[in-house]
């Protein structure tokens, strides 16, 4: 689910953490680290909960019209009830288990932004259009709800809001896991129960190893890192460096030392992607300048340790 760029943000955001404190304990930033990482799947399941209280909030407004004795609404539920994307998801029994497991009470807690949800689901003109649909085909069942998901759910500033004050470390997360389901949305098939994908993950599988064992590197050879970065910033006061400059030109150089099997195109192109979300407007063009200097550097020296074709 996570890709080595979201891990490489987790890292920077531990080493932030870690390198702040005169007194950091590895050990605890490891740990957190690993929280962070496996926490990444309850939002995930927390986001297909979404969808299925969606689904338990249309069944339940065809309940209360029969109740009422009118069809007012009949007509705006019912399409959404029959959806065989939405009903596979609200009925699958591992993601039932998964809710209970990890006591997702969520959107019962705070039903406002179902309902709030689903009301700008069936006054959008895809919806209205695909309740005129008699019989719709499995595409038109898709298709409403990655509309759904993708136009209504992740573009809301509150739902944003919400999911930031739920859980902290959710937020970096948010945006790869809506890719993610969005992904899932499409390729559900509602005869194969294990179309609806459940990613395992296991802090013991080579991303999350690789994050940690840059996180370790790091902080075991911070000072090294620090002269290494100061050497190629003459020019520049090292207290005039942001916090986060710093911290991804050290995980870079740590990259390049330590991590034989990473080209040097990927370390550069990962950190001047993500200076670009988390770091001041010029920060890609510094990091980059140092970067490359350092790889010259360590080129002319031998200290390039790099394996395989086309790493270098």
């Amino acid at each position: 689910m996570l890709t080595r760029r979201h891990l490489r943000i987790k890292v920077m955001q531990s080493l932030y953490s870690f390198l702040q404190q005169r007194e950091g304990n590895l050990a605890k930033e490891v740990d957190f680290f690993k929280k962070s990482y496996q926490n990444t799947f309850s939002l995930y399941i927390t986001l297909l909960a979404f969808l299925k209280s969606t689904h338990q909030h249309a069944v339940d407004k065809i309940h209360l019209q029969k109740e009422l004795r009118t069809k007012a609404v009949l007509g705006q539920s019912n399409p959404l009830v029959h959806n065989r994307i939405l009903k596979c998801i609200a009925e699958h029994p591992v993601l039932e288990n998964y809710i209970k497991k990890r006591k997702i009470k969520f959107w019962e807690l705070d039903f406002d932004y179902v309902k709030s949800s689903y009301n700008a689901l069936v006054e959008s003109e895809n919806y209205k259009e695909y309740a005129q649909i008699e019989s719709p085909s499995l595409q038109e069942d898709r298709a409403i709800i990655s509309h759904f998901f993708k136009e209504i759910i992740a573009p809301s500033d509150g739902f944003y809001d919400y999911i930031e004050d739920k859980e902290l470390t959710w937020i970096d997360d948010l945006p790869v896991v809506n890719t993610f389901i969005l992904k899932v949305i499409r390729n559900i098939d509602p005869k194969e129960r294990d179309s609806l994908y459940f990613p395992q993950m296991n802090t013991d599988e080579d991303d999350p190893q690789f994050a940690i064992g840059l996180l370790e590197k790091v902080v075991a050879n911070n000072e090294m890192l620090q002269e290494e970065m100061v050497a190629r910033t003459a020019n520049w006061d090292s207290d005039r460096i942001a916090i986060l400059d710093a911290i991804m030109i050290k995980m870079a150089i740590a990259e390049l030392l330590f991590f034989p099997s990473i080209p040097t195109k990927v370390t550069i192109n990962e950190y001047i992607e993500i200076s670009k979300d988390y770091s001041t407007p010029k920060s890609n063009i510094f990091i980059n300048g140092i970067l490359d200097k350092t790889i010259r550097d360590f080129k002319e020296t031998g200290r390039l340790n790099k394996s395989g074709r086309g790493l270098i």
